[in-house]
Order: C-alpha cells, then sequence, then structure tokens
C-alpha cells in the first residue's frame, strides 16, 4: 500500500492528517530534537524514522526505510531550505510534483524567467548595486522564511547591510541577492492547485504573513524609529487569512492558468499540485508578483478545516495536505500515479 510520507516541519502535520483522512498509511522523518512533539499527534502518525539532521534523508538506511513503505515523499519548504537542491535532485524516493521545478523556485534567475514566461507583472530587478536608483528589497536564493531581506535605497545602504548580515553570520562572500525594486502595498499570497487528474486549477486560498518586526513598525512613532536606528526584519512567525473582493479573482485564476501553462513549457511536466503566487496589490490594485513557491506552503496551515476558497468546490473540511492525499489516491485507482510523481 502506498504511504504518503514528508519531513516534519512547515506543514507536515497538515499533510499527514490529511493523508489519514484519505486512507493513507503516513511515515514522518523527524529530527530527535522535535520527535517528542510529533508524537503528541500520533492518532494520525503511523510512522516515525528519526535523524539527526534531515539530509540524512540521503542516507542508504533512510531511503530503504522510506521505499519499503512505498512511501510517495511531499516536498515543502524546509525539504529545499535544509537538504538543498542539488541533493534532492539525486533523491532515490518519488516525490510528489515536479521535483525539477524546485529548482527554478531557488535559483533567482531561473524564478524570473518563469515569471516573465508567465506574463505576470513583475518588479524591476537590478543586475548590481550600483544601478539601485528606488527603493529596493534584497533577497537571499531559497526558502529561507524571509530571513536575509533587507531595503536599501542606494547602494551605500546595500553594501553596509551585506556588510552587517555577514558578521552576523545570516551570509556568506558565496550567498547571491536578488535586488527588487520595494512595491508599496497590501503583500497577498495566492495558493493554487493544479490538479493532474482533473486537468484543472483550483484556488485553494488566500493569506498574507505577519513577519518580524517590519509589521510592527507602525505601532513606534517615526521619530522613534529614527532615534533608535530601527530597520525592518522579515522573518516569517505566522499567516493571516485574506479574502480578496471577488472581482479580482478573475484575475487571480488567470494569473495561476498562465504559470502553469509556461511552467509545462520550460520545465516539463510543469506544475502539478500545490503552488503559491506570491506578490503585492499595488496602489492602483494591481497584482505585483515577487516570489513563486513550486510545492505547499506554510500559509496553508491556516486552512486545516478549509477555505473560503476550497469550501466553494468541496466543502468543509478539505485542506491542501488533504487535496494532495485525493490526487495521489485518485491517480492510484485511475493506474496514473506515475503521472503526479518525479
Amino acid at each position: 500500500m502506498t504511504s504518503i510520507a514528508t519531513l516534519g516541519s512547515h506543514c507536515s502535520l497538515q499533510v499527514l492528517k490529511g493523508a489519514k483522512e484519505e486512507g493513507f498509511h503516513t511515515v514522518l522523518v523527524t529530527k530527535s530534537t522535535r520527535e517528542k512533539f510529533y508524537k503528541r499527534y500520533n492518532n494520525f502518525i503511523d510512522e516515525y524514522i528519526v535523524v539527526d539532521d534531515f539530509t540524512e534523508i540521503m542516507n542508504d538506511d533512510i531511503r530503504d526505510k522510506l521505499n519499503a513503505s512505498d512511501s510517495v515523499l511531499i516536498p515543502h519548504g524546509t525539504l529545499i531550505s535544509e537538504v538543498g537542491i542539488e541533493k534532492i535532485e539525486k533523491l532515490e524516493i518519488p516525490i510528489f510534483g515536479n521535483r525539477h521545478i524546485l529548482r527554478w523556485e531557488a535559483d533567482r534567475d531561473l524564478k524570473t524567467q518563469l515569471m516573465e514566461k508567465s506574463g505576470v507583472s513583475i518588479p524591476k530587478t537590478f543586475n548590481s548595486p550600483e544601478e539601485i536608483d528606488c527603493l529596493t528589497i534584497s533577497k537571499l536564493s531559497g526558502a529561507r522564511g524571509g530571513s536575509g531581506y533587507f531595503l536599501a535605497k542606494n547602494s551605500k545602504d546595500y553594501y553596509s547591510h551585506v556588510e552587517k548580515f555577514k558578521k552576523q553570520g545570516l551570509m556568506t562572500d558565496d550567498d547571491e541577492l536578488q535586488i527588487q525594486e520595494y512595491i508599496v502595498g497590501v503583500p497577498v499570497y495566492l495558493q493554487y492547485f493544479q490538479s493532474t487528474m482533473k486537468d484543472e486549477l483550483e484556488l485553494f486560498g488566500i493569506d498574507k504573513r505577519y513577519e518580524t518586526n517590519v509589521d510592527s513598525l507602525g505601532r513606534i512613532p517615526s521619530i522613534d524609529q529614527t532615534e533608535l536606528k530601527l530597520s525592518p526584519t522579515y522573518i516569517v512567525v505566522g499567516n493571516i487569512p485574506l479574502v480578496l473582493r471577488e472581482s479580482l479573482l478573475v484575475e487571480v485564476y488567470d494569473i495561476g492558468d498562465n504559470f502553469v501553462t509556461a511552467s509545462k513549457e520550460l520545465v516539463p511536466p510543469g506544475m502539478p499540485g500545490p503552488f503559491c503566487m506570491e506578490g503585492v496589490y499595488d496602489s492602483n490594485g494591481k497584482f505585483v508578483a515577487f516570489e513563486f513557491s513550486a510545492r505547499i506552503v506554510a500559509g496553508t496551515n491556516i486552512f486545516t478545516t478549509g477555505s473560503p476558497y476550497s469550501y466553494l468546490n468541496y466543502g468543509p473540511n478539505m485542506n491542501m495536505g488533504r487535496r494532495i492525499a485525493l490526487e495521489i489516491k485518485d491517480a492510484i485507482k485511475a493506474n496514473r500515479l506515475d503521472d503526479l510523481i518525479t
């Protein structure tokens, strides 16, 4: 019997709960420091594989355990940030979705190429700090949960932050930064599911992030911010549900459909399963996308009993983890599991 497995982090509880609800055997690869926590949920976690470091998933013994239980591994942000793209591409375990597109998520140049191909509006990108002529945000590559972001209005600002980050151990000389125009507006994260079995795009939820300390600076008067020399930080600590004006949903579906089409052309087999377009609605109400995530995102955790959008298609109690499991279940029944995994 096919099992559903994932790493113990990010959105694993949602993934495995949903898998259990669809009748799957569930497997959690967890760090030893988190084992006690996850065993609080043994009503839906059937098997625990305990490691000291997530990179051990590459070891023969861990691979053999996962393959012995006929596991399909559900990727999420921790797999990218702690195991790494090079290892993921070599991992001899079936992965749900397109493992090759994860490199396009992690690589800033490839990410920009795919977003441009999809036709979505994106911020201006600067090739070097010397080109900066407006307020910019610089970002380290990879799924870092907002860590390693900073604002700069010129090259002097930029290099000052880089030196500070190096001293703090947040980056090294080998790290690459993407420099983008900073778009002022409402940050919005559009959660999608592209169904291979239905050949259909589903809007699954919408959220915004609560980040430290940028979301609390507004409580401090500007004169005090200046005197204290406070700088915004963008580490994600939680997510907040959001419902868009219904008139905006037409464009939301267009954005998702166009991204799916572009991904099929550039990175076959494209973008099956969950993904997220991350951007800002600017002062004119225009959506400008600055990122995409080519897998389930942590923002889906706020919809463990379903979102206003998943409810329209499925009724209550359909979260993204369960939707993944349902897709796998339908594929097994139709003898099409190979269409969902790489």
